[in-house]
C-alpha cells in the first residue's frame, strides 16, 4: 500500500462505519416485486407461447437435506439470497441446503405438446423437484439447462421446488470471482438461482437449438437446425422453412429437407460496432416456428501495411478498445436489476469511447449479448475459472515483479496453479466447450479467454486445440496475463505497476489488462477500503491520467504494434475503486475518449 493510500484509507475509516455500506441503483430502487425480468430470456430463440416465472418464491435455508415442511418467507427469484433485491440478504454456507418453492398451474395440458422448463443460472448445483418427485439435477452455475416436464405435471396447481448447495470457492468448481470472504479483488459469493426461470410450450417435434456460421466473403451463412428427435431415418425427410428479413423486407424464403442450409446474401451487409446490422430470421419445422436473428462479422489476424501482426475486423484493421466488466450489481450481484440495467452499462460504455467489453470470468444471459449485439459493442469472452486455492505469491506477486519468470512456468504442473483434481480438470474442459456452444451465435463475441492470470489453469495448449476445433471463427487469447505457453493469438499482457512497452513479435500484442486507476466516491462506495492499482485523492486528478494514458502513452504504443488494450475497469465493484463508474451506476468519474488514436 502506498502513502495515499494509507491515508485515504485511515482518513474514510475514521469517517465511516467499518461495515459495507448498502448501495442501490435506480433500476434496483425502482423494482417491483413481480414484475422481474420479464422480457424473453432467448433473443436468438424466440417462441409465443411461454411464462416466465420470475417473481416471489417460498424459501428456506436448512441444515440437512430433507425437504422443509416450514419455509422460512419469501424470496425474489432470480436473485441470489445474497443479494439485498431477493429481499433476503443472507449468506448460503457450503454446509447448508437452500430451497425454493412455488405453484405452477397448469390450465390444461395439450395434446401432442410438450412442456419445457428452462433455468438461465443456478448457482453451484440443484435438484429440481415436480410434486416432490426428482426430475433432474444440474452442476454448474453459468450454464442454462432444460427440462421435460410434460408426464410429471397434471391440470390444476402443481409444485415446482429446488434444493441447491455451494461450495463456492472451498471446492474446484467454476467459481469466477466469487469468495466467501469477500475483499480487495474478489467479490461476494452468491448462490441459488440468479437468471430467469420460465416454461414454453412446443410441439412433440421441436427445435432445440440452431448453430449459425458466417462467411462475409462469399457473403453466406450456414445454418444448421437441431432437432429433439434425432432418428437418422428422419434427419433428410424433414422440411425446413427458413425467412430471411433485411430491414423489414423479406430477402430470403424457401423450404428444404435435412438438417444444414446455406444462406446466400446479395450484397451482404458486414456488421461492426459502427453499423451493428441484424438479418431477421424465422425457423420452421412442422409445427414448431422460432425468430432469431444473424449477422455478417469476420475477425482475424492479419499484418498490415507496415507488416505488423494486427486483429482485422471484416478484412480490416480494426484496434479494439476495451473495458475489463466483471458484472457485478451492488443490488443483484450477479444479476441485473433489469434489463434497462444491462443496456446502461453497453451503451455508456460505448459513448466513453469503448467498442469491447472484456466480460470477466463470468458468463451474462442471452439478453446481455443480444444488447452487445443489436447496440454495436465487441466481446471477449472469458471461460469461468475454477480449480483450488490458488498461490497468490505464484498467481499474483511474482507475475507483476518478474514477468519474465512467469512466462517460463509450464501449466502441467497441475497443483501449482491449483489443477491438482482431476474431476476438476475434467468438469472445466466440459463447461469451456459448453459455454462455446451456448454462445456461438452471438456475432459481438470476438476472442474467446480460456485461462486468466493462471487462476486454475492447466494444458493450456490443449485447450487452445479444443476451442479451436470448436469454432475456428474466432480469435483466442490462451493465457490472459502470464504464463504464456508459446501458443494462441495474442502477446497478453496485464501491466499496472510498470512502464508501458509494446516489442513486436509474430502473435497480435494486446494490452488485455491495464490502468485500474482508482478514486473513492464518498455516498457511492461499498465500504471504506479502497482497493486500486493507483490512487487518485481528487476526480481532476483522475481524469487527468486517464486522459494522458490514452492520448500520449497508447497512442505511441499503438503506432508500434499494440493491436488492443482492454481498461480495468467499467464499475467500481465492492472494495475495487478502479472503475470508470462507481459501483451504484450513479456517477461517472472521466470524461469521453473522442479518437484519441488519430488526433
Amino acid at each position: 500500500m502506498n502513502i495515499k493510500d494509507a491515508v485515504r484509507t485511515l482518513f474514510f475509516k475514521e469517517t465511516q462505519e467499518a461495515s459495507n455500506h448498502q448501495l442501490y441503483t435506480v433500476w434496483g430502487e425502482q423494482l417491483a416485486s413481480e414484475q422481474v425480468l420479464t422480457e424473453y430470456p432467448r433473443p436468438q430463440m424466440r417462441r409465443d407461447n411461454y411464462t416466465i416465472l420470475n417473481g416471489l418464491w417460498d424459501y428456506c435455508i436448512t441444515k440437512n437435506s430433507n425437504h422443509p415442511e416450514v419455509y422460512d418467507g419469501q424470496i425474489r427469484v432470480p436473485f441470489s439470497p445474497e443479494s439485498v433485491l431477493s429481499g433476503v440478504n443472507r449468506q448460503l454456507k457450503p454446509e447448508e441446503f437452500l430451497w425454493y418453492r412455488r405453484s405452477l398451474l397448469i390450465g390444461h395440458k395439450f395434446e401432442r405438446r410438450r412442456l419445457i422448463l428452462h433455468f438461465g443460472g443456478v448457482d453451484q448445483s440443484c435438484e429440481v423437484f415436480i410434486n416432490n418427485n426428482k426430475v433432474a439435477e444440474h452442476l454448474g452455475g453459468y450454464l442454462p439447462f432444460s427440462i421435460d416436464i410434460t408426464e410429471e405435471v397434471f391440470d390444476g396447481e402443481n409444485i415446482l421446488s429446488l434444493r441447491v448447495v455451494d461450495q463456492s470457492d472451498t471446492s474446484y468448481h467454476s467459481r469466477g470471482k466469487q469468495k466467501l470472504n469477500n475483499g480487495g479483488m474478489f467479490y461476494t459469493a452468491q448462490s441459488g438461482i440468479w437468471q430467469t426461470v420460465w416454461y414454453e410450450w412446443v410441439p412433440d417435434c421441436y427445435i432445440t437449438s440452431i448453430k449459425m456460421t458466417p462467411n462475409t466473403e462469399r457473403s453466406e451463412m450456414n445454418i444448421q437446425v437441431h432437432m429433439n428427435d434425432y432418428r437418422p431415418e428422419l434427419k433428410n425427410k424433414r422440411i425446413i422453412g427458413i425467412e430471411v428479413w433485411e430491414d423489414r423486407k423479406q430477402v430470403q424464403n424457401f423450404t428444404a429437407t435435412g438438417t444444414d442450409f446455406l444462406i446466400k446474401l446479395d450484397h451482404g451487409i458486414c456488421w461492426s460496432p459502427e453499423n451493428p446490422f441484424l438479418y431477421e430470421l424465422v425457423i420452421t419445422a412442422g409445427e414448431d416456428r422460432v425468430e432469431s436473428y444473424f449477422a455478417l462479422r469476420s475477425v482475424e489476424l492479419k499484418k498490415d501495411e507496415a507488416g505488423i501482426t494486427r486483429i482485422f475486423l471484416n478484412g480490416k484493421a480494426y484496434f479494439q478498445n476495451g473495458l475489463l466488466d466483471q458484472g457485478y450489481w451492488p443490488d443483484g450481484l450477479y444479476t441485473a436489476p433489469s434489463d434497462e440495467a444491462m443496456i446502461f452499462d453497453i451503451e455508456q460504455a460505448k459513448a466513453l469511447g469503448f467498442n469491447m467489453l472484456r466480460k470477466h470470468i463470468k458468463i451474462e444471459p442471452l439478453r446481455w449479448y443480444y444488447h452487445c449485439d443489436r447496440i454495436g459493442m465487441l466481446v471477449w469472452q472469458d471461460m469461468v475459472n475454477g480449480g483450488e486455492d490458488y498461490n497468490q505469491l505464484l498467481v499474483g506477486y511474482l507475475p507483476t515483479l518478474a514477468p519474465w519468470i512467469a512466462g517460463r512456468i509450464r501449466d502441467h504442473h497441475y497443483k501449482l496453479l491449483g489443477r491438482g483434481n482431476a474431476e476438476g480438470r475434467r468438469e472445466w474442459s466440459i463447461e469451456c466447450r459448453r459455454t462455446i456452444e451456448h454462445l456461438y451465435n452471438c456475432p459481438s463475441i470476438v476472442v474467446w479467454v480460456p485461462f486468466n492470470e493462471g487462476w486454475g489453469q492447466f494444458d493450456a495448449k490443449e485447450a487452445y486445440t479444443q476451442i479451436k476445433e470448436l469454432d475456428s471463427t474466432r480469435l483466442i487469447d490462451h493465457a490472459s496475463g502470464w504464463f504464456d505457453q508459446g501458443i494462441g493469438d495474442f502477446e497478453s499482457i496485464h501491466n499496472y505497476f510498470h512502464p508501458l512497452t509494446v516489442k513486436y513479435k509474430k502473435r497480435a500484442v494486446i494490452f488485455s489488462e491495464i490502468g485500474g486507476y482508482a478514486f473513492y466516491q464518498q455516498e457511492h462506495s461499498y465500504s471504506w477500503k479502497v482497493y486500486g492499482y493507483k490512487i487518485f485523492l481528487t476526480e481532476q486528478d483522475l481524469n487527468q491520467a486517464y486522459q494522458k494514458l490514452y492520448r500520449e502513452e497508447l497512442k505511441k504504443l499503438y503506432v508500434k504494434g499494440l493491436s488492443a488494450v482492454v481498461y480495468t475497469q467499467l464499475s467500481d465493484v465492492e472494495d475495487e475503486v478502479n472503475g470508470l463508474f462507481t459501483y451504484d451506476r450513479k456517477i461517472c468519474k472521466v470524461a469521453p475518449l473522442t479518437d484519441w488514436i488519430h488526433d
